[in-house]
């Protein structure tokens, strides 16, 4: 399946790091370890939760400047581990166009969350779209 199971198996990663407060690298070395992914999606995974990871202070930042009314420790976790796996994409992929950044994040939600999730995340990544040009590094 491609990037798509990437996505979602990197959400599930970080959703059970998230849970267990534990962002090591034994917990994704024994996730990579237990299930099956082909090597795209094993280095999708790879760089999304190193990158994610090393740079959680930023990308959570980029979040809670955009879920107005809500502190991040909140949000459902699905959603918030979606939306760093967005942002992440469009910041460090070029690769990867911001509508599909978008769109796949409102998938993965759908699929693993709730309806209002899809339009949140949505929202959250149209504001944090819109004002991107003062982010550019």
């Amino acid at each position: 399946m491609g990037r798509k199971r990437a996505r979602e198996s990197t959400m599930k990663l970080l959703y059970q790091m998230e849970l267990n407060s534990d962002y090591s690298n034994d917990v994704k070395e024994l996730f990579l370890e237990n299930n099956n992914f082909d090597d795209l999606e094993r280095d999708y995974i790879e760089d999304a939760t190193n990158t994610i990871v090393e740079n959680l202070h930023k990308i959570d930042n980029y979040i809670k400047e955009h879920v107005e009314g809500w502190d991040i420790s909140r949000l459902a976790k699905i959603d918030l581990c979606t939306l760093r796996i967005a942002i992440y994409e469009m910041l460090y992929r070029d690769d990867i166009p911001v509508e599909v950044s978008i769109n796949e994040a409102i998938e993965i939600v759908k699929k693993y969350s709730t309806d209002e999730s899809a339009k949140f995340v949505n929202g959250v990544l149209g504001g944090f779209v819109r004002s991107r040009g003062k982010y550019e590094e």
